[in-house]
Formats: C-alpha cells, structure tokens, sequence
C-alpha cells in the first residue's frame, strides 16, 4: 500500500502589496508518524481569518510571523487518528492549530477536545470560538454597551461584526451595522435583528450614518479602519469606547502616506475622552468558560445566530482567503479540508 499524502500550503514568499496566488505554494508530503506523547490528526476544519495577512509579513507584531517556506498558521478543528498520548484515542475531536494542512503532529500542548454533539463541529472555529470570543470579551470588557446607547460596528456580516451587534442589542443598546452590499444588509437587519444597516460602498454612506445615530456613537467595535473609522470619528460621543481587534482594510497593502491625521485623532481622544483601547483575544482567556456557557445559551434560544460561508478542499484556500480580504465571504469562512 501506498504511504498516505499530507497535503500542506506554505508561504512560498512575502506579499509586497496585496497578497497574490504565487505568495503560496502546494506540496505533498509523507503523513508523518507520531512519536512518544504525540498524537495525529487529520484535519476537518481549517478557519481563514483576516489576522493570517499580518503574519505573512515580517514584521513586528504580537505574533511571530509565519517563516517563508513554513506552513500557513490558523485554526483547526481535527480528528484523532492515532495516539501515543495518554489523554487521547483515536476517534477524539480537538480543536488544534495546525495551520494549512491536511495532518498535524500535535504533543497535546493547546489542544481542547470539543463534543460533536453540542454545536456543530465549526462553530469551534466560528461563533464558539476565536471570532465569537472577540466579540464577546471586546464588546463587554472594554465597550461596555449600556441600555439605550449606541453600538456601530462594520463588517457585520462577518463572524465578529455580527456577533457584537446581536450581544449588544442583547444588553439593550441599538446595533448599528455596516456592511458591503444590499444582501449582506439585508442579513444584518431582518435575519440578525441589527436596528440599522449600512451599504459602505454607498457614495453618501457618512451622511447614512449621521442619520443613523443622531444621537452619536458611543462604542464604536474597530475590525476595518480605512473610510469606515474616517466616517465614524466625527460622530463619537465624549466617553466613547473604542475596542479595536482589526483594521482589514489597511492589511492588504493599502498606501498609508499622505496627510498626517494623528494630531487631530489625539486632540479629539483627549477632548472628548474617549478610550481606543487595542486587544487579542487571549488577553482574556479566564473569560472563556463563562463565553462558552453564555453564547451557547444564546445560540440554544435563538437570541444569537450565525452564518458559515464554507468552501471545500484545501487547495482553495488561497483564492479563498485574498477575496477574505476583499470582503467577497459572506458569513464566517471555513474551509472543510475532510
């Protein structure tokens, strides 16, 4: 019998600009053996998320970047396949990060084993995991939504957006959404339950968005940056709280030059005091427990719902991650690798 074939995708070199087909590359490799306290998976899930574009870059970060010729990271949903670890049998579902590949190694350092019967097996990598988190741990500790407030956030179509507009009606505020596009719109408002949402390609989209709040803003959740920040600034309220986990539209090697805006970004912080407050997810990882039991209390009585954009087969994910990038997903996407 033939050896099975791992198939993986590596960074075959660093964008300059916007992320290109040839910046990745396929191979085929022997599935590798596990030693003593390892275990192998085969991957079922494989999550595509805006944050992988930064770590194509070498640059500083938070997070390492990932090495030319090394295997693009992200998260995973795998199936045990073979054991030489203690705490797990073949059979086990774990979510993992085994990056852009068909099989992982794995020592059992960071996995967590999932219930295929609680949830379906990639919400652990959707509205049960890192995006579904994000919203949950940056809406409620730093933005702090209070009844009656107003709560903007763009991409709301996606897996963090909608999730942080549906929390915060949940806590009683309006849920201002913008999106791109009248379909992803229409999800927003009639399937989500938004109170507004925004076309942003549409040309008088900062006077929608006037309208929209003629109370002002009061937590603005950051994931986009670009002309969504540049409309949304002028219409916060003093107090303000700015949770900010992404700016996708400056990720893809958007011009940065030109007019210098921070002296006008700091006169405002500090006149209206507001709070712009970076974060990572894990920055409050105690709260994952908690997050686990609400949202899935949520997702059981209907009050939070989600939508899964999934695209089959490993070789697709680098088209399908540069159009993540481009806004063409609809929902959070996931890329079913068996």
């Amino acid at each position: 019998m033939s050896q099975p074939q791992n198939t993986r995708i590596v960074l075959a070199s660093r964008p300059q600009g916007p992320v290109k087909p040839d910046n990745f590359r396929i191979e085929t490799v022997p599935v590798p053996a596990p030693g003593d306290g390892e275990v192998l998976l085969k991957i079922l899930f494989l999550s595509l998320d805006p944050y992988m574009r930064g770590r194509m870059d070498d640059a500083v970060s938070y997070a390492a970047p990932v090495a030319v010729d090394g295997v693009m990271e992200g998260g995973t949903v795998a199936e045990v396949i073979e054991s030489k670890h203690p705490g797990y049998k073949p059979g086990d579902i774990v979510l993992s990060h085994s990056g852009w590949q068909s099989y992982a190694l794995s020592d059992g350092t960071g996995l967590r084993k999932l219930d295929p019967d609680a949830a379906p097996l990639s919400t652990a990598v959707g509205i049960l995991g890192m995006p579904g988190f994000t919203a949950y741990a940056g809406l409620l500790t730093i933005g702090q939504p209070k009844p009656g407030e107003t709560v903007v956030v763009a991409a709301a179509s996606g897996p963090v957006g909608s999730t942080v507009g549906q929390i915060a009606r949940i806590k009683g505020a309006r849920a201002v959404g913008i999106a791109g596009g009248a379909d992803k719109c229409a999800f927003v408002r009639d399937e989500l339950g938004f109170d507004v949402a925004i076309d942003h390609r549409a040309p008088d989209f900062a006077e929608q968005l006037q309208q929209a709040c003629p109370k002002g803003i009061d937590v603005y959740f950051e994931n986009v940056g670009g002309a969504v920040w540049d409309a949304v600034f002028p219409l916060l309220n003093t107090f303000a709280r700015v949770p900010v986990c992404g700016l996708i539209a400056q990720y893809d090697g958007l011009d940065l030059s030109g007019k210098d805006r921070l002296p006008a970004l700091m006169r405002d912080i500090l006149k209206k005091s507001l709070t712009v407050r970076g974060f990572i997810q894990r920055e409050f990882i105690d709260q994952r427990p908690v997050f686990l039991e609400t949202m899935s209390g949520w997702l059981h009585s209907g009050e939070v719902k989600y939508r899964e954009d999934i695209v089959d087969g490993l070789t697709n994910a680098p088209e399908a991650f540069m159009g993540l990038l481009k806004g063409h997903n609809f929902g959070k996407l996931v890329i079913r690798v068996a």
